[in-house]
């Protein structure tokens, strides 16, 4: 899926620019094979963004970061063939199942929930655009966990997960739960270390954004 004119036509596309669906939008460009769309895993979206990215552009990539200790705004770059996936927990997933079990430490609950994929992440978009109508301030942490989960203690109404995540999911769990959703999750590590005047930082995230392909866009 090597990228074309086509495709730069899309990341400059203003229209998009504006919807914030430039980046699915040159996705599902790039993307040859029949699938449904939807049904990607956010780890999938980013291994083929990042493979895009180094087909079209090479493997460096340059992006602004800044430091406490610095002054401003300093320019570092990484290389892209060195971002590895994250270590996953093969002994936790079962093949083509999208469904994973985790028993909260502090109350013993039983939870079933499953990785989210580009259709779930519209679908909480949606419905915290709905919510901060009547809330200037909704809860995106507590709209993401009614989506992961898909049982309480095999009960898999969807009345009884939304209770449960505002009334009964406490916050030490909720911290448990989190870290356990990492594990099993799939996605590359975007965590890099870079280097500027002898200076090394460990831990940076490399964002994906329209930048990420093509510098010079703008809307």
């Amino acid at each position: 899926f090597p990228v074309t004119i086509s495709e730069e036509d899309i990341l400059s596309n203003a229209n998009y620019l504006r919807q914030g669906v430039v980046i699915d939008k040159l996705l599902q460009s790039l993307i040859v094979t029949k699938i449904n769309y939807n049904d990607l895993l956010i780890g999938d979206k980013n291994a083929i963004l990042i493979a895009a990215r180094i087909l079209g552009y090479g493997k460096d990539y340059e992006f602004e970061y800044e430091h406490p200790d610095w002054d401003g705004m300093k320019k570092v770059s990484v290389d892209l063939t060195t971002l590895e996936n994250k270590p996953l927990r093969e002994d936790l997933i079962t093949k083509g199942t999208n469904s994973f079990e985790f028993v909260l430490p502090s109350t013993n609950t039983v939870v079933t929930f499953k990785a989210l994929s580009h259709g779930d992440e519209q679908a909480i978009d949606r419905e915290i655009k709905g919510l901060q109508k009547v809330n200037s301030a909704p809860s995106e942490v507590s709209t993401r966990m009614k989506h992961i989960i898909t049982s309480v203690n095999g009960d898999t109404d969807k009345k009884t997960i939304r209770e449960f995540v505002d009334n009964y999911f406490l916050a030490k769990d909720l911290r448990a739960f989190r870290q356990y959703y990492k594990e099993v999750t799939p996605d590359v590590d975007l965590k890099t270390t870079i280097e500027v005047d002898g200076y090394v930082e460990e831990g940076v995230e490399i964002s994906i954004g329209v930048g990420f392909f093509w510098p010079d866009a703008t809307v």
